[in-house]
């Protein structure tokens, strides 16, 4: 039986950190579902860095559609959680469904992988506190406020949360999830 893995994301993640995974995970053999606020087609960006600009620059990305919204997400049905970027995570953080789905992932310590400023929604579910963690570097004062210990590297891994910078960060960051995914929940 193929293991699931479910992905949650909304409008303005941005592109690479949804479908690098996406595409990642499937390749190892596992089934994976995109859910966000409501089923339709997101619309994701692109970050990127520009000589000059003291911030990264956005531009349209692509667009995918959401298999199911989070009201519909069983979390028994999945055996880890990957949590994009960009600036889905500003909303998505407040969104007291998906608060629900992350607290019963940690609660029930399955893998969850976490990049750039997915962390923001990990953070607003409490579920930092005592923990080593990663994410986009303007985001050290936001994990140091939600209690965590801020390392600026690659990947980091503490227990079953696996973190990382930023989309340039993808092959540390899927290698050290992977490592993590086998042990608790190998593809087939």
């Amino acid at each position: 039986m193929t293991a699931n893995i479910l992905i949650v994301t909304g409008d303005a993640a941005e592109s690479l950190e949804v479908l690098y995974p996406y595409q990642r995970l499937r390749e190892e053999g596992y089934e994976v579902h995109i859910a966000a606020p409501s089923r339709k087609k997101l619309r994701f960006v692109v970050h990127d860095f520009e000589p000059g600009f003291d911030t990264y620059t956005e531009k349209p990305g692509y667009t995918w559609p959401a298999d199911l919204a989070f009201s519909e997400v069983d979390p028994d049905r999945y055996a880890a959680l990957v949590i994009p970027g960009g600036r889905a995570p500003e909303y998505l953080r407040n969104d007291p469904e998906l608060r629900a789905i992350l607290t019963s992932f940690l609660d029930a310590d399955k893998p969850v992988a976490q990049i750039c400023h997915g962390p923001l929604i990990t953070a607003a579910a409490d579920g930092l506190r005592g923990r080593r963690v990663t994410a986009y570097p303007a985001l050290e004062p936001d994990m140091r406020s939600a209690g965590a210990t801020f390392q600026d590297s690659e990947a980091v891994v503490d227990g079953t949360l696996v973190s990382s910078r930023a989309w340039p960060d993808h092959s540390a960051w899927m290698r050290e999830f992977l490592k993590v995914l086998r042990a608790k929940a190998p593809a087939a």
